[in-house]
Protein backbone atom coordinates (compact mmCIF):
# COMPACT_ATOMS: atom_id res chain seq x y z
CA UNK A 1 0.00 0.00 0.00
CA UNK A 2 1.66 3.25 -1.31
CA UNK A 3 1.35 6.61 0.91
CA UNK A 4 -1.51 8.09 -0.71
CA UNK A 5 -3.67 4.76 -0.38
CA UNK A 6 -2.30 4.76 3.24
CA UNK A 7 -3.96 8.36 3.83
CA UNK A 8 -7.05 7.69 1.59
CA UNK A 9 -7.87 4.33 3.99
CA UNK A 10 -7.40 6.40 6.84
CA UNK A 11 -9.65 8.91 5.69
CA UNK A 12 -12.65 8.84 7.85
CA UNK A 13 -10.89 8.44 10.91
CA UNK A 14 -8.88 11.40 10.08
CA UNK A 15 -12.12 13.34 9.55
CA UNK A 16 -14.48 12.25 12.56
CA UNK A 17 -16.37 9.16 12.95
CA UNK A 18 -18.81 8.87 15.61
CA UNK A 19 -19.59 6.51 17.78
CA UNK A 20 -22.98 7.84 18.33
CA UNK A 21 -24.44 10.60 16.95
CA UNK A 22 -23.59 12.82 13.88
CA UNK A 23 -24.04 16.41 15.27
CA UNK A 24 -20.35 18.28 16.58
CA UNK A 25 -19.45 17.22 20.07
CA UNK A 26 -18.67 21.33 21.16
CA UNK A 27 -21.94 21.96 20.21
CA UNK A 28 -23.64 20.50 23.65
CA UNK A 29 -21.34 22.75 25.78
CA UNK A 30 -24.67 25.08 26.28
CA UNK A 31 -26.59 22.33 27.52
CA UNK A 32 -24.85 22.44 30.94
CA UNK A 33 -22.91 18.77 29.63
CA UNK A 34 -19.50 18.45 30.76
CA UNK A 35 -16.74 17.36 28.03
CA UNK A 36 -14.03 14.84 28.13
CA UNK A 37 -11.09 15.13 25.02
CA UNK A 38 -8.78 11.54 25.48
CA UNK A 39 -5.88 11.81 22.77
CA UNK A 40 -3.77 8.70 22.81
CA UNK A 41 -0.90 7.53 20.89
CA UNK A 42 1.08 3.85 20.78
CA UNK A 43 4.13 2.26 19.74
CA UNK A 44 5.86 5.53 18.82
CA UNK A 45 9.22 3.56 18.83
CA UNK A 46 11.43 6.89 19.25
CA UNK A 47 10.26 8.61 15.92
CA UNK A 48 11.18 12.01 17.04
CA UNK A 49 11.45 13.46 13.36
CA UNK A 50 8.52 12.21 10.68
CA UNK A 51 9.63 9.64 7.97
CA UNK A 52 11.52 10.66 5.40
CA UNK A 53 9.96 12.06 2.22
CA UNK A 54 10.84 9.22 0.01
CA UNK A 55 9.23 6.35 2.60
CA UNK A 56 7.22 4.41 -0.10
CA UNK A 57 4.31 4.22 2.57
CA UNK A 58 4.41 6.68 5.24
CA UNK A 59 6.63 9.17 4.00
CA UNK A 60 6.38 12.77 5.57
CA UNK A 61 4.20 11.68 8.31
CA UNK A 62 4.41 11.52 11.74
CA UNK A 63 6.81 14.09 14.66
CA UNK A 64 7.01 14.41 18.08
CA UNK A 65 6.89 18.30 17.22
CA UNK A 66 3.89 18.07 14.86
CA UNK A 67 2.00 15.77 17.77
CA UNK A 68 2.81 18.60 20.13
CA UNK A 69 1.42 21.12 17.94
CA UNK A 70 -1.71 19.61 17.42
CA UNK A 71 -2.17 18.64 21.38
CA UNK A 72 -1.76 22.20 21.86
CA UNK A 73 -4.13 23.21 19.45
CA UNK A 74 -7.12 20.71 21.01
CA UNK A 75 -6.49 21.56 24.40
CA UNK A 76 -7.25 25.18 23.62
CA UNK A 77 -10.60 23.94 22.28
CA UNK A 78 -11.33 21.45 24.93
CA UNK A 79 -8.79 22.79 28.44
CA UNK A 80 -10.67 19.00 29.85
CA UNK A 81 -8.67 16.92 28.01
CA UNK A 82 -6.52 13.65 28.68
CA UNK A 83 -2.97 12.69 26.57
CA UNK A 84 -2.39 9.02 27.29
CA UNK A 85 -0.03 6.54 25.93
CA UNK A 86 0.17 2.60 25.50
CA UNK A 87 3.42 1.59 25.66
CA UNK A 88 6.38 1.10 23.55
CA UNK A 89 7.86 4.81 23.42
CA UNK A 90 11.30 3.05 23.30
CA UNK A 91 13.47 1.62 20.80
CA UNK A 92 13.01 2.34 16.88
CA UNK A 93 15.41 4.58 15.62
CA UNK A 94 18.76 5.63 16.56
CA UNK A 95 17.59 8.30 18.65
CA UNK A 96 16.85 5.48 21.40
CA UNK A 97 20.17 4.21 20.70
CA UNK A 98 21.90 7.32 21.54
CA UNK A 99 19.39 8.65 24.52
CA UNK A 100 18.32 6.02 25.93
CA UNK A 101 14.69 6.80 26.09
CA UNK A 102 15.61 10.13 27.58
CA UNK A 103 15.02 12.73 25.16
CA UNK A 104 10.82 10.62 24.05
CA UNK A 105 10.12 11.07 28.07
CA UNK A 106 11.39 14.42 28.28
CA UNK A 107 9.40 15.42 24.97
CA UNK A 108 6.38 13.37 26.16
CA UNK A 109 6.52 15.59 29.50
CA UNK A 110 6.92 18.73 28.01
CA UNK A 111 4.01 17.73 25.66
CA UNK A 112 2.20 17.34 29.11
CA UNK A 113 0.90 13.40 28.69
CA UNK A 114 -1.38 12.64 32.33
CA UNK A 115 -0.30 8.85 32.13
CA UNK A 116 1.82 5.91 30.12
CA UNK A 117 1.40 2.36 30.06
CA UNK A 118 4.77 -0.19 29.76
CA UNK A 119 5.51 -2.18 26.79
CA UNK A 120 7.31 -4.92 25.79
CA UNK A 121 9.79 -2.62 24.62
CA UNK A 122 10.55 -0.76 27.68
CA UNK A 123 12.56 -3.71 28.87
CA UNK A 124 14.96 -3.87 25.84
CA UNK A 125 18.03 -2.63 28.11
CA UNK A 126 16.64 -4.30 31.21
CA UNK A 127 15.65 -3.56 34.20
CA UNK A 128 18.03 -1.53 35.40
CA UNK A 129 18.13 0.71 31.62
CA UNK A 130 14.20 1.44 32.17
CA UNK A 131 15.39 2.63 35.45
CA UNK A 132 18.38 4.78 34.23
CA UNK A 133 15.95 6.91 32.45
CA UNK A 134 12.29 6.73 34.02
CA UNK A 135 13.18 10.06 35.98
CA UNK A 136 13.08 12.31 33.06
CA UNK A 137 9.22 11.25 32.55
CA UNK A 138 7.20 13.72 34.63
CA UNK A 139 4.01 11.70 34.33
CA UNK A 140 2.98 8.08 35.76
CA UNK A 141 3.31 4.95 34.62
CA UNK A 142 0.59 2.43 34.93
CA UNK A 143 0.64 -1.63 34.79
CA UNK A 144 -1.43 -3.58 36.89
CA UNK A 145 -0.51 -7.03 35.74
CA UNK A 146 3.28 -6.96 36.26
CA UNK A 147 4.73 -8.41 39.90
CA UNK A 148 7.83 -5.92 40.07
CA UNK A 149 9.17 -7.48 43.63
CA UNK A 150 12.20 -5.47 44.28
CA UNK A 151 13.77 -4.17 41.56
CA UNK A 152 13.06 -1.00 42.07
CA UNK A 153 9.57 -0.30 39.89
CA UNK A 154 7.45 -1.11 41.74
CA UNK A 155 8.47 2.76 43.38
CA UNK A 156 7.84 4.04 39.70
CA UNK A 157 4.45 2.32 38.37
CA UNK A 158 1.33 2.38 39.93
CA UNK A 159 -1.84 -0.03 38.79
CA UNK A 160 -3.89 2.54 38.33
CA UNK A 161 -4.37 6.84 38.45
CA UNK A 162 -6.99 8.70 39.29
CA UNK A 163 -7.85 11.86 37.18
CA UNK A 164 -10.27 14.14 38.14
CA UNK A 165 -11.57 16.18 34.73
CA UNK A 166 -13.97 19.17 35.36
CA UNK A 167 -15.76 16.84 38.24
CA UNK A 168 -15.59 13.72 36.24
CA UNK A 169 -13.67 10.96 37.93
CA UNK A 170 -11.48 9.23 35.10
CA UNK A 171 -9.83 5.62 36.32
CA UNK A 172 -7.08 4.49 34.22
CA UNK A 173 -5.18 1.50 34.77
CA UNK A 174 -2.40 -0.46 32.92
CA UNK A 175 -1.91 -3.94 31.66
CA UNK A 176 1.42 -5.25 29.92
CA UNK A 177 1.55 -8.27 27.61
CA UNK A 178 3.24 -11.50 28.11
CA UNK A 179 6.98 -11.20 28.32
CA UNK A 180 7.45 -14.99 27.01
CA UNK A 181 8.77 -14.55 23.31
CA UNK A 182 9.22 -11.34 23.74
CA UNK A 183 11.45 -10.35 26.45
CA UNK A 184 14.81 -12.49 27.24
CA UNK A 185 14.04 -13.61 31.04
CA UNK A 186 17.73 -11.45 32.02
CA UNK A 187 15.67 -8.34 30.81
CA UNK A 188 12.87 -8.38 33.04
CA UNK A 189 14.54 -10.47 35.96
CA UNK A 190 12.75 -9.71 39.29
CA UNK A 191 9.15 -9.10 37.12
CA UNK A 192 6.79 -11.86 36.27
CA UNK A 193 3.37 -11.45 34.41
CA UNK A 194 0.30 -11.81 36.04
CA UNK A 195 -2.91 -12.79 34.31
CA UNK A 196 -4.46 -9.38 32.66
CA UNK A 197 -8.16 -10.83 32.52
CA UNK A 198 -8.08 -11.32 36.52
CA UNK A 199 -6.10 -8.08 37.06
CA UNK A 200 -8.14 -5.82 34.98
CA UNK A 201 -11.81 -7.44 36.62
CA UNK A 202 -10.03 -6.27 40.06
CA UNK A 203 -8.79 -2.96 38.56
CA UNK A 204 -12.16 -2.39 37.09
CA UNK A 205 -14.28 -3.68 39.73
CA UNK A 206 -12.20 -1.09 42.56
CA UNK A 207 -12.45 2.04 40.19
CA UNK A 208 -15.35 1.49 39.81
CA UNK A 209 -16.94 0.55 43.54
CA UNK A 210 -14.33 1.49 45.77
CA UNK A 211 -13.39 4.85 43.76
CA UNK A 212 -16.35 5.79 42.85
CA UNK A 213 -15.15 6.16 39.18
CA UNK A 214 -17.60 7.86 37.04
CA UNK A 215 -15.47 6.87 33.48
CA UNK A 216 -12.97 4.04 33.41
CA UNK A 217 -9.90 3.37 30.72
CA UNK A 218 -7.35 0.71 30.52
CA UNK A 219 -4.32 1.62 28.73
CA UNK A 220 -3.50 -1.91 27.54
CA UNK A 221 0.07 -3.27 25.59
CA UNK A 222 -1.51 -6.72 25.18
CA UNK A 223 -2.28 -6.37 21.30
CA UNK A 224 -5.61 -5.87 19.59
CA UNK A 225 -6.57 -9.45 18.43
CA UNK A 226 -4.91 -12.49 17.08
CA UNK A 227 -5.51 -15.98 15.30
CA UNK A 228 -4.78 -17.71 18.33
CA UNK A 229 -8.26 -17.43 20.44
CA UNK A 230 -6.44 -18.79 23.91
CA UNK A 231 -4.52 -15.21 23.48
CA UNK A 232 -5.17 -12.27 25.61
CA UNK A 233 -5.97 -9.82 23.29
CA UNK A 234 -8.07 -5.72 23.66
CA UNK A 235 -10.87 -7.77 22.34
CA UNK A 236 -10.78 -10.59 24.67
CA UNK A 237 -10.46 -8.02 27.43
CA UNK A 238 -13.30 -6.58 25.91
CA UNK A 239 -15.38 -9.18 26.11
CA UNK A 240 -14.48 -10.85 29.43
CA UNK A 241 -14.27 -8.08 31.72
CA UNK A 242 -16.88 -5.56 32.68
CA UNK A 243 -16.92 -2.23 33.60
CA UNK A 244 -14.79 -0.67 31.15
CA UNK A 245 -15.87 2.27 29.25
CA UNK A 246 -12.75 2.47 26.96
CA UNK A 247 -9.52 0.38 25.70
CA UNK A 248 -6.39 2.36 24.48
CA UNK A 249 -4.38 -0.49 22.59
CA UNK A 250 -0.90 -0.82 21.36
CA UNK A 251 1.50 -3.83 20.46
CA UNK A 252 -0.06 -5.34 17.24
CA UNK A 253 0.44 -1.81 15.33
CA UNK A 254 -2.97 -1.93 14.46
CA UNK A 255 -4.33 1.05 12.35
CA UNK A 256 -8.15 0.89 13.37
CA UNK A 257 -10.08 2.96 10.98
CA UNK A 258 -12.50 3.68 13.69
CA UNK A 259 -12.62 2.08 17.74
CA UNK A 260 -14.67 -0.73 17.98
CA UNK A 261 -17.38 -0.97 19.88
CA UNK A 262 -17.90 -4.66 21.78
CA UNK A 263 -21.29 -4.72 23.49
CA UNK A 264 -21.52 -7.56 26.00
CA UNK A 265 -24.52 -10.13 26.75
CA UNK A 266 -25.57 -7.33 30.19
CA UNK A 267 -25.60 -4.98 27.31
CA UNK A 268 -22.83 -2.58 28.64
CA UNK A 269 -19.97 -1.60 25.96
CA UNK A 270 -16.59 -1.12 25.60
CA UNK A 271 -14.65 0.60 23.38
CA UNK A 272 -11.83 -0.27 21.45
CA UNK A 273 -8.87 2.22 20.17
CA UNK A 274 -5.72 1.91 18.49
CA UNK A 275 -4.10 4.46 15.83
CA UNK A 276 -0.93 2.29 14.42
CA UNK A 277 2.66 2.67 15.21
CA UNK A 278 4.97 5.57 15.16
CA UNK A 279 3.25 8.22 16.06
CA UNK A 280 1.67 8.51 12.79
CA UNK A 281 -1.68 9.03 13.70
CA UNK A 282 -2.80 10.96 17.28
CA UNK A 283 -5.63 9.37 18.53
CA UNK A 284 -9.16 11.39 19.82
CA UNK A 285 -12.21 10.31 21.74
CA UNK A 286 -14.57 12.48 22.73
CA UNK A 287 -17.25 11.82 25.28
CA UNK A 288 -20.33 13.80 26.47
CA UNK A 289 -21.44 12.76 29.91
CA UNK A 290 -25.04 14.71 31.49
CA UNK A 291 -25.02 16.06 34.69
CA UNK A 292 -25.21 12.86 36.51
CA UNK A 293 -21.93 12.05 34.93
CA UNK A 294 -23.31 9.40 32.97
CA UNK A 295 -22.12 8.90 29.41
CA UNK A 296 -24.71 10.34 26.75
CA UNK A 297 -22.38 9.48 23.43
CA UNK A 298 -18.30 9.53 22.08
CA UNK A 299 -17.37 10.84 19.15
CA UNK A 300 -14.29 9.27 17.56
CA UNK A 301 -12.01 12.09 15.41
CA UNK A 302 -8.45 10.38 14.89
CA UNK A 303 -5.90 13.12 13.63
CA UNK A 304 -3.32 12.04 10.95
CA UNK A 305 0.05 13.74 11.82
CA UNK A 306 0.93 15.98 8.89
CA UNK A 307 2.29 18.87 7.77
CA UNK A 308 -0.84 19.71 5.59
CA UNK A 309 -3.32 19.26 8.08
CA UNK A 310 -6.32 21.42 8.61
Amino acid sequence: MDRKTFIRRLGAAGLGVTLAGSTPLLSYAGRGNRLLTILHTNDTHARIEPFPLNSPRYGGLGGIARRASLVKTIRAENPNTLLLDAGDVFQGTPYFNFYKGTLDFQLMSQMGYDAMALGNHEFDNAVSGFLDVAGEAKFPFVCANYNFGNTGMADLVQDYIIKDVDGIRIGIFGLGVSFQGLVAPTMHEGVTYIDPIRIGQFQADRLRVLYNCDYVICLSHLGYNYQDADRVSDRMIAQKVTGIDLIIGGHTHTFLDAPERVQKADGSVTVISQVGFAGIMLGRIDVEFDRRKQVIRAFAANHMVTSDRA
